[in-house]
């Protein structure tokens, strides 16, 4: 057939995707659980006066962009809410902020680790949006590693992400002792010399009631802070100004993103950088191996490097090194 085609297409159905602002960096100033909060007033201390010269190190090494323009820096604090709710937001919140305080810290924005896995707040404006986690997992690609046969069950089926190649899965028995079956160990993808393979569990539970890990909403929260989560065009967890002094007694009551310093800096930004204790290391490890598996909205993707590109700042293509962590001794 020759000739030119006309193809003609629905304007609704190329979604557009909205636009968010950015900073140049996120700094995530802690992530605690309940039981760090249970323990009192001296572990929050303790934690804001190891993290401070830290983030003001942070906000040095960025520097100022090309155009010559002071960076755009804006913090943030995630509070896990999901695996555990030992107090509420009236008894907790406050003292938090007075401790950043004291410490010389401000934190613009306010977290709910619940957040990361919906459902997205059930107002009449997002009622038909999916949970922010589910979205994620339908985004995962796996990387086939070298040799592989297509014979592993998907991510979506068994709740499990690699960064490389299995050991076979093989019965002990004297009939196979016999054939001299050999043991093969994992291997990483894209090792270099020597394997750090890594298997990450995404959730556990049925899946009309999973419990998504640690590591896969920690991933998605990277994602939010990066602008790069869209729900049919739409953005997810934009923030909601908060200038009340009283919080309510209720977790739920709470919008999953608080700004708290109505002179911040965005929320989102071109890269990220998180102080954490040293015990997120291994969670942050699998964070970036289901970064390294997510297939980004193409939209998202362009909006964030013309952004870019018009303010002459330099951003690396993949979006799991576009991520930055500290890890305080003692913290």
């Amino acid at each position: 057939m020759s000739g030119t085609e006309s193809v003609f297409r629905e304007t609704s159905a190329e979604p557009r995707t909205e636009a968010v602002p950015f900073s140049h960096l996120s700094l995530e100033l802690g992530h605690l659980y309940m039981e760090d909060f249970a323990e009192g007033p001296s572990r929050l201390r303790r934690h804001f006066a190891a993290v401070r010269p830290w983030a003001d190190a942070a906000r040095t090494v960025l520097g100022p962009p090309h155009s010559g323009r002071r960076p755009r820096i804006s913090t943030c604090f995630l509070i896990d809410d999901y695996f555990s709710r030992l107090s509420t937001p009236a008894e907790l919140i406050p003292p938090l902020l007075e401790t950043a305080a004291a410490a010389g810290l401000t934190i613009d924005y306010l977290a709910r680790e619940s957040g990361c896995a919906g459902p997205l707040r059930g107002d009449s404006a997002h009622r038909d949006r999916a949970d922010l986690a589910e979205c994620v997992l339908h985004r995962l690609v796996e990387s086939p590693p070298p040799g592989s046969t297509g014979f592993r069950q998907p991510v979506s089926r068994t709740g499990w992400l690699s960064n490389g190649r299995r050991a076979p899965a093989q019965r002990t028995s004297a009939a196979l002792e016999s054939t001299g079956a050999v043991w093969q160990p994992p291997s990483e993808t894209g090792a270099r010399g020597h394997s750090v393979f890594m298997d990450v569990e995404l959730w556990s539970g049925h899946e009309e009631e999973r419990t998504w890990s640690c590591a896969f909403l920690a991933a998605v929260w990277q994602l939010v802070r990066l602008g790069l989560l869209r729900d049919k065009g739409r953005a997810v967890l934009t923030p909601t100004p908060w200038d009340d002094e009283k919080f309510p007694a209720d977790w739920d009551a709470l919008p999953p993103v608080l700004r708290l310093n109505p002179r911040a800096a965005p929320f989102t930004a071109y890269v990220t950088c998180s102080v954490l204790p040293t015990r997120f290391l291994p969670v942050e490890h699998a964070v970036r191996v289901i970064l390294d598996q997510v297939q980004v909205e193409a939209g998202a993707f362009t909006q964030v490097a013309e952004r870019c590109a018009a303010e002459d700042f330099s951003l690396p293509a993949g979006v799991v090194d576009r991520t930055y962590y500290v890890f305080p001794p003692g913290l």
